[in-house]
């Protein structure tokens, strides 16, 4: 049996060659800021940062208020949580699946708090249920956590909804640490935002969105003129019929549909104070969490 970690340290390994690993390694360490004798750096007040943070001399000079960060220097715990449900069993917008997708993304991050010294755990599931596994150190345990993921986000599962999972970390998951979720492309609601104001209340969060497929299945691969076959929707289980993909009515809506959700979970990450990045296949994730990382570091 090929092994999973094995693939994200060969995908680790080709990036590196066109990025350095050194900055990579960076913005993961700049993740992790807590309280030590090893004061990092000033940035600006926000609701909820503790009062005894805040410099007020520096403040003062500022004109507004700044508060203190620091630099951890005890190990870290990283929380790969992850929907398992059948919508991950379903194509990405690259023809793969968002369950490939998604290990190598948790593998990645797992992968990186492993060569940091720091403890990977993993929450996963779908609306049936919810599987945790604690955090450990130690390249045989991320590689269950990968296998954990791998052979239970299938199309037998039951549907995904990612907010049990979250629901599931803020009951049980103590202490501070870092969430890195890795979802399909959820919609917004009220009580979905209040939960993730929550979460990261507690906690310093990182999501990764997987794209979904296009209207067209294969889309953007197909070219025009070839013939697209019949799909069918993993979570309803209704036909997708393919001649519809090319009517330009059921196109426009469809795309008017995707922007406006897409949009309503852009708004309520960014309402919760958590970094959003996206990645649509396995050889986009090492691009997508650099980004993020740094999107996340710029953001503190």
């Amino acid at each position: 049996m090929t092994s999973l970690l094995q693939r994200v340290k060969s995908n680790m390994a080709i990036f590196a060659h066109r990025k350095a690993r050194g900055m990579l390694d960076g913005e993961y360490c700049s993740v992790f800021r807590g309280r030590s004798l090893d004061f990092d750096d000033l940035r600006a007040y926000v609701p909820g940062d503790e009062v005894r943070d805040i410099d007020w001399k520096a403040s003062a000079r500022h004109g507004s208020p700044l508060v203190k960060r620091y630099m951890a220097v005890r190990r870290q715990t990283v929380i790969l949580v992850t929907d398992t449900g059948r919508n991950m069993a379903a194509a990405a917008y690259s023809g793969e699946t968002k369950k490939d997708i998604a290990v190598m993304a948790l593998g990645v991050m797992g992968y990186l708090a492993h060569r940091h010294g720091d403890m990977a755990g993993l929450v996963c599931g779908d609306s049936g249920g919810t599987t945790s596994l604690p955090a450990k150190g130690g390249e045989a345990h991320l590689e269950r956590l990968l296998r954990q993921v791998d052979s239970t986000a299938t199309l037998d599962a039951a549907p995904s909804r990612i907010e049990d999972q979250l629901h599931h970390v803020a009951r049980n998951v103590r202490g501070r640490n870092l969430l890195f979720v890795v979802a399909d492309e959820v919609a917004a609601n009220p009580a979905f935002g209040q939960l993730l104001r929550r979460l990261r209340a507690q906690h310093e969060v990182l999501w990764l969105t997987v794209r979904d497929a296009g209207l067209a299945p294969g889309e953007p691969l197909l070219q025009p003129e070839q013939a697209l076959p019949d799909s069918y929707s993993v979570s309803g289980s209704h036909p997708l019929l393919a001649h519809l993909a090319r009517d330009p009515a059921v196109a426009a809506a469809y795309a008017t549909a995707v922007a406006e959700r897409d949009a309503g979970r852009k708004a309520m990450l960014r309402q919760a104070g958590i970094t959003e990045g996206e990645v649509d296949g396995t050889g986009g994730v090492m691009t997508a969490l650099f980004a993020l990382l740094e999107r996340h570091r710029r953001a503190g």
